[in-house]
Order: structure tokens, then sequence, then C-alpha cells
């Protein structure tokens, strides 16, 4: 695995991508639900960041946001300097076709056309640009395909004659076609097997290191983000709790909810792509992290995770803001600084601590 891009950042070299206070607002009336409350963050050319959260946190909400399927109610989306959420009309398909931003889909049986073959559909996205010829397409569509690996063979076949592994290369050729510089990535491995999983993620590692690509990677699997993000951005209904660098955070995470994704699950392998292992104890066990009796649900203008929270205090009345815990950390917690303490001393761990082996 390459080395994160903190030297970019700490020289002051702006974002490819900022979200700016986010706000976005679904449906309409009484059935308006705000999905995403002051969602901030940045990301910067060669970067690979991952957005963890159970299901309904505002993933992939964020991420149609992001590439301007979604409006903000509130806030703003810039890349390279431009606002493009306030786009509209000629502006905002232009901005569209330019190929900046490109999506992966979870489920690439699904996301690619049946009835079109492999070079119908890495094409399909430079045809509607119309920047280029038949011939200028045609290279454009075989170097894109041997950038993820595949060669002539696939095509003239369609998506139901290849292999799941191949479906996912072909999904992510079809965005590089386009020459984008954000790759957005919807659980681009949920769906694969184990060896299959390491190569998609080792062919993402690459992309970003030869072609300088920004890439965010939503997940619920830890384990393949220990081993190949550099920062980790973890969501809770709408918000976003902690933003940090994935070895920071996933071996002393600030946030109780953090804390309680990784104490869910049995073992985080942080070595899976990475060139050499990293062992970290589990911080927490689940125990440790629960409420053990009920709490009333917390008032508009309480912090969001305070209902499940075992270490919720009267200041979490209000919602506490993202604030910075240390270097490229920030953490949304009024008590991050002692619910760890409060956790190890209340409830001594009851279980041995598990290993990435």
């Amino acid at each position: 695995m390459t080395a994160a891009p903190d030297a970019p950042a700490r020289a002051g070299a702006p974002p490819l991508l900022a979200v700016e206070s986010v706000d976005v607002t679904l449906g309409r009336g009484w059935r308006a639900n705000q999905v995403l409350s002051a969602a901030s963050l940045a990301i910067w050319p060669g970067e690979i960041v991952g957005l963890v959260g159970e299901t309904g946190s505002g993933k992939t909400t964020l991420a149609r946001t992001v590439v301007g399927l979604i409006n903000p109610r509130r806030g703003r989306v810039v890349l390279d300097g431009r606002p493009v959420s306030a786009l509209r009309g000629g502006a905002r398909r232009a901005q569209r076709r330019s190929g900046h931003v490109q999506l992966v889909f979870q489920d690439p049986l699904r996301s690619l056309d049946p009835d079109l073959t492999v070079a119908e559909i890495v094409a399909e996205g430079l045809r509607i640009r119309g920047a280029a010829d038949g011939s200028e397409i045609r290279r454009r569509v075989t170097a894109a395909l041997e950038r993820v690996g595949l060669d002539g063979t696939v095509l003239e076949r369609t998506p139901g004659q290849i292999s799941g592994g191949q479906r996912q290369r072909v999904s992510i050729a079809r965005a590089l076609a386009v020459e984008p510089r954000l790759l957005i990535c919807d659980e681009p491995v949920s769906a694969l097997d184990a060896s299959t999983r390491n190569h998609i993620l080792r062919l993402l590692d690459e992309l970003r290191t030869t072609l300088g690509l920004a890439i965010v990677i939503i997940s619920h699997d830890l384990s393949s983000l220990a081993g190949i993000a550099d920062r980790v951005v973890v969501l809770y209904r709408g918000r976003i709790v902690e933003d940090g660098l994935v070895d920071r955070v996933f071996a002393t995470p600030r946030h109780p909810y953090t804390a309680l994704l990784m104490a869910s699950v049995p073992r985080i392998r942080q070595d899976s792509i990475k060139q050499h292992s990293v062992r970290h104890d589990r911080p927490f066990a689940p125990h440790q992290l629960r409420r053990t009796s009920p709490a009333a649900q917390a008032g508009p203008g309480g912090c969001v995770f305070a209902a499940r929270c075992a270490f919720a205090a009267d200041v979490c009345a209000t919602q506490p803001p993202l604030t910075p815990v240390g270097e490229r950390w920030s953490v949304a917690c009024h008590r991050h600084q002692e619910w760890g303490a409060l956790a190890q001393s209340a409830n001594p761990p009851q279980e041995g601590p598990t290993h990435a082996r």
C-alpha cells in the first residue's frame, strides 16, 4: 500500500473535493426526512477515503450529492475549486459530461446493461461526451480494460458471460475510460469472494497511485478499509461523527459509535492489501459500550447518538460539532476525552483481545 498523501494536505494544497456543511432532505411536507446534517469533509488527489456506518446512515446519499444526483438544501459541494452543487441546466449537464466524478455501483450485474457487450458498455460514456471518433474510442476502451487487468477476449461478451470479478473490473473500466479525477465506489467488493475482493482492492490502490485518483469507498467491511484506506469517515444518522487517519481511528477510536462498530466485528485484518502486517488489539468489547438501561430519544438539538450511548450526560442535550482532536483527526463527541476511561473502569474486558493476523 502506498503512503497516505499527508504532505500535500499539510502543505496547504487545496483539496480536490470539499463538502461544506451540507444538509440534504428527501421528500416534501410531512414526508420530508433530513438524511444529511452539516456534513463536511475534504479529499485530496491520490487519497483513498472510506465511508462507514450502518444502513441508513447517509453514506450513499452523500455520494449521490457529490456527483450531483441530489441537490443539498444547505451547504455546497466544491470540486477542484469550483462550486458544483449550485450548477443548473446546461452548466450541470456539462459538469456531468466532463466525467470528472464517476460512480462504481455495488452490483455490477444490475448496473451493467445485459444486452450490451463489454466494448459497448465501456465506450458508452465516451460516446455521450462526443469527444472522440471511432478509432479513438476503441483505443481508449482497450486501454481502460487493460488498466483493470482485462484483455480483448472479453470485448464482445455480455455481462452474463463473464465472472463477477470481471464484471466489477468492467464497471471500473467504464468509469476510467472518461479519465475521472474522483472515483466513488459503493460497496465495490461486497458481493465478491475473498480472493476476488483482494484483487479489486489492490487494483484500486494501484489506480490511485498511477493515475493520482481520489477514491471514496463506501463499505461495511472494516477489514477491507483497514487494508487500503488512508482515512476513514464514520457516519451515524446523517452526521459525520469521526474523521481521521485509518490506523489511528482503528487503534484508538475517539467516538463511542466508532468503537461500537469495531467491537461488532470478530476481527479486523489490516494486512490484506498492505505489504506488512499491522496488529491492533480490539480497543473495546461490545459489553463495555452498550447502555444497560433504555434512554429517551434525544431532542431535535441533541447528540444523535445519545440514546444509544453508554456515556451520555446532560451536556449531550446539544449536538457536538466536529472538533479537531489531532492532526487530520476530528470527532463530534462532547466526552471524547473521558468516555474511554469510563468504559475501562466501569466495565473491565470480559473477553480476550482480537488481533489482526
